[in-house]
């Protein structure tokens, strides 16, 4: 059975002792509502008042100059197209709990990550790191899961993400062809990566379909 939105934010209130910073990672694939979920349970932990954060990952997406150099903005959202390196830097900083950390975010209007757009402040003992990668089993990305205290992975049917990111791209202006066209070029081979390869054994799964 899928634990609902209380038994979540149990569940990551039992793994804080004392004062300390935890990490909480909530990951799956794209239009799995990974999203959806952090940002409910932000407001089940109280928010950012209560000492709950979000951190996406969305926002070391590579910019589309560099992706243009490199010839994989076709490709975009897909693993080869983030900064792992310097998300990796921010969550040991993070981790590290020494100071304030400053985290970029994509911006979906702009199309671009604004930088150091969101504080993770002393105040901040838990951090929601939500993102489609985070349990990769292959490097460099599998030496993320050791600095989450707890994990989550969203589960969804294929057919039924096919459905939602088909969607997605209706929402954006495109016309049906182009949308399916998006979404099987680009979305569903990534959707598809991040079941196959993450490592779910390590996670509670969250049944969204």
């Amino acid at each position: 059975m899928t634990p609902d939105i209380d038994t979540l934010t149990r569940m990551i209130r039992e793994k804080q002792i004392g004062d300390r910073r935890i990490l909480v990672a909530i990951a799956g694939a794209p239009a799995s509502g990974k999203s959806t979920l952090s940002e409910r349970l932000h407001h089940h932990l109280g928010g950012d008042e209560a000492g709950a954060v979000v951190v996406p990952m969305d926002g070391f997406h590579f910019d589309d100059a560099i992706l243009g150099e490199r010839g994989l903005l076709p490709r975009k959202g897909s693993p080869e197209t983030f900064d792992t390196g310097g998300f990796k830097r921010i969550l040991d900083a993070i981790h590290a709990d020494n100071d304030d950390v400053y985290v970029p975010v994509f911006d979906r209007h702009l199309e671009l990550s604004r930088g150091s757009a969101r504080c993770v402040s002393q105040n901040h003992r838990i951090v929601l790191v939500e993102g489609n990668y985070l349990l990769l089993n292959q490097s460099p990305w599998d030496q993320l899961a050791g600095l989450f205290n707890l994990s989550f992975f969203v589960d969804v049917p294929v057919e039924t993400l096919e459905r939602r990111l088909v969607e997605r791209w209706l929402n954006h202006g495109y016309d049906r062809d182009a949308a399916f066209g998006k979404a099987e070029e680009n979305d569903l081979p990534n959707a598809r990566f991040v079941i196959e390869n993450s490592l779910t054994t390590q996670a509670i799964t969250i049944n969204n379909g």
